[in-house]
């Protein structure tokens, strides 16, 4: 696991997060969030933080960085990077792998990210083969979603999906996660929504609402 930072929130974890950072960061970007969440004894989770690969970032003027895909534009109609995306999203099902190698069933398996990384988890939950413990999409949007429809939207309809996002949230503005949730809903998903009064970033309020969430998914005896 030397892509990645990894932390235990207690001993003999039988379920993990695997947690994408957004643009420009690295896998200890998320790392505090262990000890923020506290999750009781009961609730002993694998986190696993991946670092992404460094590459080309067009809006940033072709700049190398660390990144889980290009970013061409920030308007509706640039057009997404999608083999990027897709590269992302196989990269994301071999950590899943690795998850259920190490013992972790599917159902125990939470995957989750922050801005481009919560692109990339979304976009994998939605179209696992498999059943997920569910996804956690913080301040983020759904690429791709035409293709989404052609493949495997509402496969796994009753999928746990946990979104925020910050009002005043000036690189990835609001309406765009609404938009998201919007187009999930309509594919027959059921998604839990929280807004809260922040910028791009993650607040106190949200912790506690990601901590209750998790708990709920994961505690002994907990289904999808």
């Amino acid at each position: 696991m030397s892509d990645s930072v990894v932390i235990d929130s207690g001993p003999d974890p039988d379920a993990t997060v695997i947690l994408l950072h957004g643009l420009g960061a690295d896998g200890h970007d998320f790392a505090p969030v262990v000890q923020e969440l506290g999750l009781p004894a009961a609730v002993p989770v694998r986190f696993r933080f991946p670092h992404a690969p460094s590459r080309p970032v067009t809006i940033n003027g072709g700049i190398s960085m660390p990144a889980w895909f290009d970013i061409l534009g920030l308007d509706r109609d640039a057009a997404p990077d999608e083999v990027g995306i897709r590269g992302s999203m196989a990269q994301l099902d071999r950590w899943v792998e690795e998850a259920v190698a190490d013992g972790f069933a599917r159902e125990r398996i939470v995957v989750a990210g922050f801005s481009q990384g919560g692109a990339i988890a979304l976009s994998y939950a939605l179209r696992s083969q498999q059943p997920l413990a569910g996804v956690m999409a913080l301040s983020t949007y759904l690429p791709l979603q035409q293709s989404l429809l052609e493949e495997h939207a509402g496969r796994h309809a009753a999928l746990p999906i946990f979104m925020a996002h910050g009002t005043h949230d000036p690189v990835l503005p609001l309406a765009l996660a609404v938009e998201a949730r919007e187009f999930m809903r309509a594919a027959g998903y059921t998604v839990e929504w929280h807004e809260f009064p922040m910028p791009h970033s993650v607040c106190a309020e949200e912790i506690v609402a990601m901590r209750a969430w998790l708990v709920e998914r994961l505690a002994p005896g907990a289904s999808a």
